[in-house]
């Protein structure tokens, strides 16, 4: 009987950068050391967390969000091509009236290769909400590292999501978080990041890439909680092989 093929394996960074609301240029400057960071490690591909360039449940994103494609995505296409490099970056993305929680994944030429608009929006956090994604448009793009899938934060609390994202059978699935709770439940909250990526990952199938921030919910509801990082990567089998600083910015780059 003919042996399975062997799968190359993949350098991936899930950069856990400093996030502060409404502060674009810092933010993207922020994700642009990390980059650089990342591609000097070797990486080929580099998650960013939920959101990043504004900040999650920002009201002033209403009127600070561009389009995707647009100004914002353009800048970190530009920063895939010098890295030869792809990203995976959520951002806010404003269409006509409707503001959504997106994330993009950018091939190392720069094309946008997915636009994911996040499923499971938590409306209490932000007025006016996000509008929601279409559980039919989860998608995954064929790249040659492989079949590469994207959700966003709470998309994985929602079996429903992840056994369509499983359906489509990825190689590997990357998730922009903002995991955020009051700052006394710090460093503990990150177990439980731990366990929704695990069990994503189990559902799915497949390497599963967390990217928390760091940084405090400025605006809204949740003013005052943190994001606490504690990054997590873990295997199909559910199984963790790595963790991300607690409360600090960090680069973990691993081999997949």
């Amino acid at each position: 009987m003919a042996s399975e093929p062997v799968r190359a394996r993949l350098r991936v960074a899930a950069c856990q950068s400093l996030c502060l609301q409404d502060d674009f240029e810092g933010n993207l400057h922020r994700v642009a050391r990390a980059a650089e960071a990342a591609a000097d490690a070797g990486a080929q591909i580099a998650c960013f967390p939920e959101t990043t360039l504004l900040g999650w449940v920002n009201p002033n994103a209403h009127h600070l969000a561009p389009a995707i494609p647009g100004a914002w995505s353009d800048c970190i296409s530009l920063l895939a091509r010098q890295h030869e490099m792809m990203f995976c970056i959520g951002m806010a993305e404003k269409d006509g009236d409707d503001l959504y929680d997106s994330a993009v994944l950018i091939g190392a030429d720069g094309r946008i290769l997915l636009k994911h608009r996040k499923v499971n929006t938590l409306v209490q956090l932000l007025s006016p909400p996000y509008s929601r994604g279409e559980l039919q448009h989860i998608s995954v793009a064929q790249t040659q590292l492989g079949k590469i899938g994207v959700l966003i934060c709470a998309d994985t609390f929602v079996d429903e999501v992840l056994s369509c994202m499983a359906g489509l059978e990825p190689d590997l699935l990357l998730v922009p978080y903002g995991w955020a709770a009051e700052p006394a439940k710090w460093p503990k909250h990150g177990e439980n990041l731990a366990r929704v990526v695990c069990h994503a990952a189990q559902t799915v199938g497949c390497t599963v890439v967390g990217t928390d921030c760091v940084g405090a919910i400025a605006h809204g509801p949740w003013t005052g909680q943190t994001f606490g990082g504690q990054s997590v990567v873990a295997d199909a089998r559910g199984e963790i092989l790595a963790v991300a600083k607690d409360r600090e910015p960090d680069i973990i780059v691993i081999d997949v």
